[in-house]
């Protein structure tokens, strides 16, 4: 790999995050904690990671000091998470957590970074019958999470890591973004 090539690819996806598409995330997820919503959020892997970070950063704080805001990561408690995947199937562990905690004043993110993760955008649908917002974080394609989610955040490149790096630079920048309208 070519670390050179590799930086200037992370450079020009950071280039194109669209800032007022973030400035609306931000005051989409404001109107849901102020109408009695919290934050849900949930993804795999490092995608579960920065589910953890994004509820981390809102129920704790940022940069500023101020309330604890009501964020939930599907993605910490493992004996739901494995007594759902054994009972059903790994590609529920999601969607029984969002029937059961998930009320329509909420804003639910899905992250997947190739936005084909089963369990994520079966997750999604199921927020949507609820009629919670839903965004969904993914690459530059959106993959199958783009015909479900109300809203995608779609990172600029192709390689995961550098969707990962967008994901929690555009995550930071939706709290900043809270912190200064909450």
């Amino acid at each position: 790999m070519d670390l050179e090539d590799y930086k200037n690819q992370g450079i020009a996806a950071r280039k194109n995050i669209d800032v007022l598409q973030i400035k609306n995330i931000a005051k989409q997820i404001v109107k849901s904690f102020k109408n009695s919503g919290k934050l849900i959020v949930f993804g795999n892997g490092g995608s579960a990671a920065d589910a953890q970070h994004f509820v981390a950063e809102l129920t704790g704080h940022f940069m500023k000091e101020r309330i604890a805001l009501p964020a939930l990561a599907l993605t910490t408690n493992t004996s739901a998470l494995t007594a759902i995947g054994n009972d059903y199937s790994y590609e529920d562990v999601f969607s029984r957590q969002i029937q059961a905690l998930c009320k329509k004043e909420d804003y639910v993110v899905g992250i997947s970074t190739s936005g084909n993760s089963k369990n994520v955008i079966k997750a999604i649908g199921e927020a949507n019958l609820i009629g919670a917002y839903t965004l969904g974080f993914t690459g530059k394609t959106g993959g199958n999470m783009a015909g479900i989610c109300k809203e995608l955040f779609k990172a600029d490149s192709n390689l995961t890591s550098i969707i990962q790096e967008m994901h929690i630079t555009a995550i930071h920048m939706i709290c900043a973004e809270i912190e200064d309208n909450y």
